[in-house]
């Protein structure tokens, strides 16, 4: 999804724990005529959901509703039944692991029509796996040696720009040296002995069929060179035979916890037998850089039994179904003026699943994505959906069908109608006067879970907009913000091989001091200490020569 003015409904789960404890769960809630609890039967998934003796309830955790898609943070997917019996069935034996992984390998081939499959502990710890077993070719002297690959021959992992991303820290993980490439001619200057692989993304659209960069277009590239390449595919729906290594590539990499609906903590990966066997060795239970990593015996069964369920399944009544609930929500929504209704049938491979657009004017209605997404995700029952809003005033939030659970359309229809069948005032664009001059330059202090660091901001104030530059343990980026009163509201973003750190600053002014909290994202919360730096720059006249120097 393009990086417009985004607003992930996602952000605000990890902070959700305290806002919600002092609320009461509304097993009954009633909005309009109409009851949750009335419309649940009482053996429903949703009746379970909704009773105070949930499991999560049980410690002060407020379960939610996964409107969102198949995201880690929020769970993933919900395993499968046929998922569920096989690892409880797995749990009652023991098992000698190396000849576990032989069998599972040779049935997840039979299954797929691809030569080997391996199960991993996720599918981020199969992509290190993989590395390592292109780095090592299965030699375990230089697998014990890693990340430290002197004298390695294979020590080098070609990524396309655009296939750089937060997920190939696993591949870092290995000691590699990671080289970026932007055009086919680069990648074909770029091999060289001491490749290892070539790792994309599935989802790049660059790597499409019939792209300049294509994943056949890579491959044609590598084959001559024995170079395997490696493709993420970590949300796609499974193909049988997967697509990707009929178009060329060496291993395909699946996360079982997304859609196929495995467990959460395995990944699935097929393709070239030989790689694959040296993957395993690099992983638990054998020792090396791949120990932290452990599947269990359950894992690795449960990932079986949902390929084994997803070749069986009716994929055409999944989408029947979930086409179904969205129009139930539909309906109940249609009645309200100023929303624009719309089902997106995806046709991507990647998080394949109907979606319901809900857009509408923000000035018309009084109310923003951001809004909508937090009075879903912050109230019970919670509701988790992925909202944006516009630079040209329009906003949206998606309803993602592929991990709702039967009862919870009903749900999800009553909550969103309850927001908008208020009324609200329109909004004042006014905003309070600034209680401080905040320009210049100030030392921060932030106080992370167990260290401190020491950053800087150098501030530059018109009125209540504050813009300027953030100065972080390592970089520099330019950081925005408003202030009103003595509340201070900053933001700043930092680009880190690939990935992406955001700061957001919320706080108060007291005099030459600012303190308050930071919102790290997914990486959660810190504190934050600025105090105005008074040093002045020392005052020294400037005397240019007249000519060339005559010493140097």
């Amino acid at each position: 999804m393009k990086r417009r003015n985004l607003i992930k409904g996602l952000t605000l789960l990890p902070f959700a724990g305290s806002v919600l404890r002092n609320q009461t769960v509304q097993a009954t809630q009633t909005t309009g005529n109409f009851s949750i609890a009335e419309a649940l039967s009482p053996d429903s998934a949703t009746s379970a959901f909704m009773a105070e003796t949930n499991i999560f309830r049980s410690i002060g955790v407020e379960p939610v509703i996964n409107c969102m898609g198949t995201f880690t943070i929020i769970g993933g997917s919900l395993e499968r039944p046929a998922v569920r019996e096989a690892m409880e069935a797995a749990a009652h034996n023991f098992v000698q692991y190396d000849e576990l992984a032989d069998g599972i390998g040779q049935r997840l081939a039979d299954l797929t029509g691809a030569e080997w499959g391996m199960v991993s502990a996720g599918c981020a710890a199969g992509l290190k796996h993989i590395t390592a077993a292109c780095v090592t070719g299965g030699n375990p002297e230089k697998l014990i040696r890693i990340p430290d690959l002197s004298g390695f021959d294979k020590n080098e992992v070609i990524i396309p720009d655009f296939s750089r991303n937060a997920y190939d820290h696993a591949i870092r993980n290995i000691g590699v040296k990671i080289v970026s490439v932007k055009t086919p001619d680069e990648l074909k200057k770029a091999i060289n002995p001491r490749t290892a692989m070539i790792y994309i993304r599935s989802t790049d659209t660059d790597t499409f069929t019939g792209e300049p960069f294509s994943l056949e277009v890579i491959s044609g590239i590598a084959k001559p060179h024995n170079v395997p390449v490696l493709v993420d595919a970590a949300a796609e729906n499974l193909t049988l035979p997967p697509v990707h290594l009929k178009r060329g590539a060496t291993i395909v990499a699946y996360s079982g916890g997304k859609a196929i609906c495995g467990p959460q903590c395995a990944g699935l990966m097929l393709g070239d037998k030989s790689i694959l066997m040296s993957a395993w060795q690099a992983s638990s239970p054998h020792h090396g850089p791949g120990r932290d990593n452990k599947v269990g015996r359950e894992e690795m069964v449960g990932m079986m039994a949902a390929v084994e369920d997803w070749v069986k399944r009716d994929h055409a009544a999944d989408w029947k179904k979930w086409l179904g609930w969205l129009d139930t929500i539909s309906k109940r929504l249609s009645p309200i003026s100023g929303l624009k209704l719309e089902v997106i049938e995806r046709t991507l491979l990647d998080n394949k699943t109907p979606v319901l657009k809900v857009s509408w004017d923000s000035k018309q209605l009084n109310i923003s994505g951001f809004e909508v997404a937090e009075e879903l995700g912050r109230n019970k029952p919670r509701i988790a959906v992925w909202a944006e809003d516009e630079s040209n005033g329009e906003s949206f939030f998606n309803i993602t069908t592929g991990q709702m659970q039967p009862g919870e359309e009903k749900i999800v229809a009553e909550r969103v109608y309850a927001i908008f069948s208020k009324k609200r005032i329109p909004k004042t664009e006014s905003m309070t006067g600034p209680s401080a001059n905040l320009s210049g330059l100030w030392d921060l202090s932030i106080q992370f879970f167990s260290s401190v660091s020491q950053h800087s901001l150098n501030i530059v104030q018109d009125g209540n907009w504050l813009s300027g530059a953030h100065q972080t343990d390592f970089q520099s980026g330019r950081m925005s913000g408003t202030i009103e009163g003595n509340r201070v509201m900053m933001q700043s973003a930092m680009r880190i091989v690939g990935d992406d750190l955001t700061y957001q600053f919320s706080g108060l002014v007291n005099g030459d001091m600012m303190s308050g909290d930071i919102h790290l994202g997914e990486y959660r919360t810190a504190k934050f200490i600025a105090k105005r730096n008074e040093q002045k720059a020392p005052r020294r006249k400037v005397n240019i020569p007249a000519g060339p120097p005559l010493a140097t």
